[in-house]
This record gives structure tokens, sequence and C-alpha cells, in this order.
């Protein structure tokens, strides 16, 4: 799966992310601590708007529901207590999505919510790296799909996400820890622990533990970086580059 990353393409945001994987392309940005409004301001800490734009027409409840979501991870991310009465603003817009999930119905609304939601993710932490919050920890999330025959895939392809029998996304912190589980469709607890222990392996490497391979079980993982290898590289090429002046 080819991943595309820009970190701060937004002159005027205080941090700013680009993120395209899998037929989507997403531009986040983060503002913050700002003043923040007398009816939703939170004494001890800061508050945490999410805001989430379509790539054609406006908002419904299919945004309102990945904006919670969204809000509920980020806020274990964000050290919140540093910034009390203030207003962290996340906007992620996505700009382009796969020719097929356009059409409402070709793929199940349930399914294309789950297929967007870990690039808006990953788009929200490299937005929030290239700012000068204060974050508890980083993370990581993938998306995996389970196909009828028991098969589990990592990439999937929009037919592929329409036809499988169950999708889940998780996210894994940089200490370890499982912060987020969507899942959708029919599965069991089989699968689960299947499913949890390939998301791990992709999400962090280190963790994952040893790993068999069983015949109803079939997953690429030829490749040697994980997405928190990925996480690192970019984050260090952007210290490095801020930084370079130093060297002259």
């Amino acid at each position: 799966m080819t991943k595309d990353v820009v970190l701060s393409p937004l002159a005027q945001a205080d941090g700013s992310a680009s993120y395209t994987s899998n037929g989507y392309s997403v531009i986040a940005a983060v503002n913050g601590p700002v003043e923040v409004q007398r009816r939703d301001e939170i004494p001890e800490e800061s508050a945490i708007d999410v805001v989430l734009r379509p790539a054609v027409g406006v908002g419904g409840v299919r945004e309102r529901h990945l904006e919670s979501i969204i809000e509920k991870t980020l806020r274990q991310v964000i050290l919140v207590s540093a910034h009390p009465r203030t207003l962290i603003q996340v906007t992620l817009q996505v700009v382009a999505a796969p020719d097929e999930s356009n059409a409402s119905n070709n793929l199940h609304q349930s399914a294309s919510n789950l297929s967007l939601l870990p690039i808006l993710l990953q788009s929200s932490i490299l937005a929030l790296l290239s700012t000068s919050l204060p974050l508890t920890m980083t993370f990581t999330t993938t998306l995996i799909a389970v196909s009828r025959s028991g098969e589990l895939v990592r990439t999937a392809s929009v037919k592929a996400l329409k036809e499988a029998a169950s999708l889940h996304v998780l996210a894994f912190s940089s200490l370890g820890e499982l912060l987020l589980a969507e899942s959708e469709g029919t599965f069991d607890v089989d699968i689960w622990d299947q499913v949890y222990i390939w998301a791990k392996k992709d999400c962090r490497m280190s963790d994952s533990g040893d790993l068999t391979q069983t015949d109803d079980v079939d997953m690429d993982l030829s490749k040697s970086d994980t997405l928190e290898d990925s996480l690192r590289s970019i984050i260090e090429e952007k210290a490095a580059t801020e930084y370079r002046w130093k060297e002259s």
C-alpha cells in the first residue's frame, strides 16, 4: 500500500499534515491552544474540537460519528491538563476518495466509515506532531478486513471491503496499549484474537510476539517496517530538517 506524507503543508495553521493511503487523501490542520467560549470551557483541561469535512457536499451523521471517535482518541494522546480553559481545534478535510466509494450504493455506510477512519487518525497524529503541543504518547492505526472464508486482509480494495464478513480498525499507542477498537460485521472471539495479533504486528512489530500461520489466515507480512517505524522516520526527518541551520 502506497503512503504519502507531507508535514506542515499549511502555512497558516499551527500544525498540519497531508496523508494519502489506500485511495484516500486527507489534509489535517491543528490550531491551539486558543480561546474557548465559556460554555465549552473545561476548568482543568483543554477542550478538543474535531471538524471533519467530506470531499463532496456537507457533513452529516457519518461525519459527526467519526468526529466523536477521533476526539475521544486524541484526548488520550494530547496532554490536555497543560492548557486548561483553552480550545484545541483539529480540522480534517477529505481531499480525495476511491472512485467506487463516491456511489453510496456501492459500499455500505459502516464499511465506508471504517475504511476512512485510519486515514483520519493518522492525519491527526501527524498534524499534532508538527505542532508544539505536548503529547503523552503517539499512536498508529490499521484497518483489517476479514473475508467470508476467514482470510485476513490488510490492504483491502473497496470491493473487498464491501464483501468482507467483518471490518476492524485498531489503534495502538507508542506504549503498546490498545487505544481504539472499532468493528463492524459478524465475527467470533477466535477471529477477533487473530485480528488483534495481526493488527499489533502491523503497528508495533516488537510487541507482537510469535505468530503462527493457520490455514484460514493468509496475510502478507513481508514488509520489514511497521507503521510505528514509518512514523518515527517521518518525525526524525522533520527534526533533522528544522535543526539543519544549527549545523551551518
